[in-house]
């Protein structure tokens, strides 16, 4: 969960610095959804590991979640 939040917070922040150059901003959103797919990655690793069906739902949601994350900046790039 910490991951997803220290992502979305830089997510702001680039989006914030960018904001004045077309070419940063789609560099910029290209390396959140690549950020943001390693992490979705992560968390699904994390779901396969997990000790009970609780953890692993979870994780598996977050996944998720960060996978239409990752979709959401791709989509801003096009």
């Amino acid at each position: 969960m910490k991951k997803i939040l220290i992502v979305a917070a830089a997510t702001g922040l680039m989006s914030l610095a960018a904001c004045n150059e077309t070419v940063t901003t789609n560099n910029t959103a290209e390396n959140v959804a690549e950020a943001l797919e390693e992490s979705a990655d992560n968390l699904e690793a994390a779901a396969d590991n997990a000790t009970n069906e609780v953890a692993e739902d979870a994780l598996e949601n977050a996944a998720d979640a960060t996978e239409e994350a990752a979709d959401a900046a791709g989509n801003a790039v096009e």
